[in-house]
């Protein structure tokens, strides 16, 4: 790791706040390269926040048009995955480092890798929606939020979490491979978590089709107990998956990505 993941200040959250604020910066630039000048830095202020909670973040692939950056024929993935295969060891908070890669790789989405400081309970973009609902009319603690635009089933929602630490027994892992254990299936339909050795997109990024990753909530919120959230998702999760299981026959598919190549 490139950096230090210690807990969050009160002086840490209020940079966070200021950064969320920012609409830009005066330059001296006008016109079109005003406005590119503009989104670059609020672009670079928004994964400075990102690291200054804590989240670690490395460089992915971006949109080529409707294709993949990188130079993988197909890529099943395109710009949602690392550029580098060593995006673990490579993960880091130090903002120099960020703000090198933000300057150096203008189009570049960025990834932040989970099973460290936090987990990421991933699920379909509709279920996600009603289950935040849920949550805040319910008064429940509820963390960084974002939506990942997408096209029917690839639209999804991503709660950001607590890590669940290093349990003892490795069996108490939940595997990032698959949406659930193939016996609870369906018990937990369209979820995933992303924990050690998994990574998600983190905003601002682009994907291809002119969509997006955003923020809901921002990384300013506090990360909460990933299971303290997980039974209104589980729910809603299931309560989707029965309105869709009609669609199925005609090729729907309610599995999360990043897909495996």
């Amino acid at each position: 790791m490139g950096a230090e993941h210690g807990g969050r200040s009160s002086g840490a959250q209020s940079r966070i706040s200021q950064w969320l604020r920012r609409r830009g910066r005066t330059g001296a630039d006008s016109g079109g390269a005003g406005a590119a000048s503009q989104r670059s830095a609020r672009r670079e202020d928004l994964l400075l926040a990102v690291a200054a909670a804590g989240l670690p973040l490395a460089p992915a692939a971006h949109p080529a048009g409707y294709r993949c950056s990188c130079d993988r024929i197909g890529c099943p993935t395109p710009a949602r995955h690392p550029v580098s295969f060593a995006w673990q060891t490579q993960s880091t908070t130090d903002r120099a480092q960020i703000e090198r890669w933000a300057r150096h790789q203008p189009q570049a989405n960025f990834i932040t890798a989970t099973g460290m400081v936090h987990d990421v309970l991933d699920v379909p973009l509709d279920a996600g929606r009603a289950a935040l609902a849920r949550l805040l009319a319910a008064e429940v603690e509820v963390g960084p939020v974002a939506e990942s635009e997408g096209v029917g089933e690839q639209g999804r929602m991503l709660f950001f979490t607590a890590t669940r630490g290093t349990p003892e027994d490795e069996d108490e892992w939940w595997p990032c491979e698959l949406d659930c254990h193939p016996e609870t299936m369906d018990e937990h339909p369209g979820l995933r978590w992303h924990c050690r050795g998994s990574y998600v997109l983190v905003p601002p990024a682009r994907l291809p089709g002119e969509l997006a990753v955003g923020w809901v909530r921002g990384p300013e919120f506090t990360l909460p107990d990933p299971l303290t959230l997980l039974e209104i998702l589980t729910d809603e999760c299931a309560r989707y998956a029965g309105e869709t299981k009609d669609d199925a026959d005609d090729g729907a598919d309610i599995g999360a990505w990043p897909l495996r190549g």
